[in-house]
């Protein structure tokens, strides 16, 4: 079983009051292409976690504007990753309700009725958790700190980080300099 890797929330969180109403210069902004909300919540996730899964199409990546994976800029696919049932690098989820949210997760609303459109990333939540007293920082709908409840939505679903797996390890040959010839594989 692989090792899992704390989420560091709070460091997800002050990334999000850090970039809430402007944008990382280091990152594209894809606003005028679809929405830059989901990019905006993988750039949080990353803050709190450090690793990402470089696995072709399924992955959850960021290398430049055109070189990404769906799952950093799309809302579906960031949910289907993060809920995968593989133990692969990177950051996982659970889905779960309201009140098992913590800052630094994530919500995603659909506003039309079937596909779900939006991903803002909790910064506060109160106890008990309600709609009022949930706070979240997002793109798109530039925000922080903005109440849950003031968005019209007709669904609604919760995303709890419950972590991080480690990078893969890769074997390395080492072949010595000197003397006999062979290889040892380790892992680095």
């Amino acid at each position: 079983m692989l090792q899992v890797l704390p989420y560091d929330r709070a460091a997800a969180v002050t990334y999000a009051h850090r970039w809430a109403l402007g944008r990382n210069p280091q990152f594209y902004d894809y606003e005028e292409i679809g929405g830059d909300c989901t990019n905006f919540a993988s750039q949080c996730l990353y803050a709190g976690t450090g690793i990402m899964n470089f696995t072709p199409i399924y992955g959850w990546y960021y290398i430049n504007a055109n070189e990404k994976a769906p799952a950093w800029t799309g809302v579906e696919y960031f949910r289907n990753f993060l809920v995968r049932k593989e133990s692969s690098p990177g950051p996982f989820a659970e889905e779960t309700t309201l009140s098992g949210l913590l800052p630094g997760d994530f919500i995603q609303l659909n506003f039309k009725g079937e596909v779900f459109g939006h991903t803002p990333i909790v910064v506060k939540i109160g106890s008990p958790a309600t709609p009022e007293n949930t706070l979240i920082a997002a793109h798109s709908y530039d925000a922080d700190y903005r109440p849950l409840s003031t968005y019209t939505y007709q669904g609604i679903r919760y995303l709890h980080i419950l972590g991080a797996y480690p990078p893969e390890r890769k074997a390395v040959d080492f072949t010595p300099r000197s003397g006999p010839r062979g290889t040892f594989s380790a892992l680095l």
